[in-house]
């Protein structure tokens, strides 16, 4: 599956898109943000935006556009500019016949990170986890537009098939902890051997001193 994710916003678009395999393994296609200036009229920075994610579309050619859904206590003007963001996105998914897909930020942060109320640097963090990158992507719309498309292709899925049994507990960043005889979420997995193999180098080091 290939999914183009998108933390929509005027100023700056953050686009992201990767592939999901088999096993649900997440792989870095391509990611950037697409900026408007703040002077231009709000057309033409909404024109910019959506010339942008069609390009995206274009090249990439995702089989579905999952968008990050603002949070209806943000601040009024910000929230008018990020629909406005929201309804091009959407409708050059709709020009490509591409379905799209909505999802808030606590189920994005609970999905990448089993915490949904997760900080952006816990979000980012995982996100260069899960992708197998140096570092996150910066800036921060970049990594959140990641989150948005690994959010759809997880979501419902279940585990990756990683190996790890549903038998363990693990804490994660953030406090949260899986009871032993739950499964793990496809995020929580990716900390819980991260954790684990952290515990192990801690060890190792100890053990060589």
């Amino acid at each position: 599956m290939r999914v183009l994710g998108i933390d929509p916003g005027i100023t700056r678009c953050g686009v992201g898109v990767v592939d999901i395999d088999v096993s649900r393994v997440a792989s870095l296609v391509y990611v950037a943000v697409i900026r408007s200036e703040p002077n231009l009229a709000t057309q033409f920075r909404l024109l910019k935006i959506s010339e942008g994610i069609a390009a995206t579309i274009t090249r990439f050619s995702p089989e579905i556009v999952a968008l990050e859904r603002p949070f209806a206590k943000e601040n009024r003007q910000s929230v008018t500019t990020t629909m406005q963001a929201m309804g091009v996105a959407m409708a050059e998914a709709g020009r490509a016949g591409l379905p799209v897909a909505l999802h808030t930020p606590s189920e994005v942060k609970a999905a990448v990170s089993g915490n949904g109320a997760a900080t952006k640097a816990q979000v980012e963090a995982m996100i260069a986890r899960i992708l197998r990158l140096d570092k996150p992507p910066k800036p921060a719309d970049a990594a959140d537009a990641l989150a948005v498309a690994i959010t759809h292709a997880w979501r419902g899925t279940g585990i990756l098939g990683s190996g790890i049994d549903g038998d363990v507990s693990v804490s994660l960043s953030g406090g949260v902890k899986t009871r032993v005889g739950t499964k793990l979420t496809a995020a929580q997995q990716i900390w819980a051997q991260a954790e684990a193999q952290s515990r192990r180098s801690g060890a190792v080091r100890r053990h060589s001193r």
